[in-house]
């Protein structure tokens, strides 16, 4: 078989399109890159969906921490220890078995047993619980001049926050959101190992890498192959997130900006 002919057998094989079957022996190096490649389209789907629901969410959750209401607040707390002081891998094991409880209850929960939206789910809150406490921080950095400002011509309410509070909070929290964009890119990759099945083997990525080192016995070909699927996430990443970064710091002159660039960090 041609590596032309593999690409067409299993390119889309994690959506349910191609080859039926998974290759058993003789396995080549354009069959690995290309199930690797197409598991990775999973992986970008609950990074991206995740990314932006979650960041909505964060936004609710930091102004609900620096709110004066006193229940707020302390939802807002709790949510974001909740998620954050919990593994991530946990919490997929939890929501899956929670979510299998429900389907017995009413077959409205059948959707949730799967990955492409129980798993989403996880993802979505615990990517708002990180963000919430970026933007909270950045929330408290907000200079009380720029504010003070925005009383003297007259902003208050909405208007002040969406023009004046909301703009600086994303300026000041985004070199620490992209980090966490790509630990979120990263952490796609426990879905399939922490509860939620693959079905019919369409799993993500690392499913596809550790199904080819248990069949070859040989972790050191597709491994690699899928760290270099993520290294190209990433790059993509940083790149998207310097354009808006560029983007909220327009205003500044062009050595400001270049302090301002996000920098990655190799742990959490």
């Amino acid at each position: 078989m041609s590596c032309w002919q593999t690409i067409q057998d299993y390119a889309f094989r994690s959506l349910g399109h191609g080859a039926r079957l998974l290759p058993k022996d003789d396995f080549t190096l354009c069959e690995q890159i290309t199930l690797i490649g197409s598991g990775m389209i999973w992986n970008v789907y609950f990074g991206f969906f995740a990314l932006i629901t979650g960041f909505f969410l964060a936004t609710a959750v930091a102004l609900g921490k620096a709110s004066t209401t006193t229940w707020v607040r302390k939802l807002s707390e709790w949510f974001v220890l909740l998620f954050r002081g919990s593994p991530l891998f946990i919490q997929f094991f939890f929501a899956y078995f929670g979510f299998l409880a429900l389907k017995s209850v009413s077959p409205i929960f059948n959707p949730f047993t799967a990955a492409w939206l129980g798993a989403l789910i996880v993802l979505f809150l615990n990517t708002a619980a990180y963000t919430g406490e970026i933007f909270y921080g950045a929330l408290r950095s907000i200079p009380k001049g720029d504010v003070e400002a925005a009383d003297a011509y007259g902003f208050s309410g909405i208007p002040r926050f969406r023009r004046i509070i909301w703009p600086t909070m994303l300026r000041l929290a985004w070199p620490a959101y992209t980090n966490e964009a790509i630990f979120l890119f990263h952490a796609t990759a426990l879905v399939f190992f922490s509860g939620f099945p693959a079905w019919q083997q369409r799993g993500d990525a690392l499913y596809y890498a550790n199904y080819f080192a248990d069949k070859t016995f040989n972790p050191f070909i597709p491994y690699p192959i899928l760290a270099g699927y993520f290294i190209l996430l990433t790059l993509v990443i940083v790149g998207i997130f310097g354009l808006i970064n560029r983007h909220l710091n327009r205003h500044l002159p062009q050595d400001a900006r270049r302090m301002k660039r996000p920098r990655m960090t190799l742990i959490r």
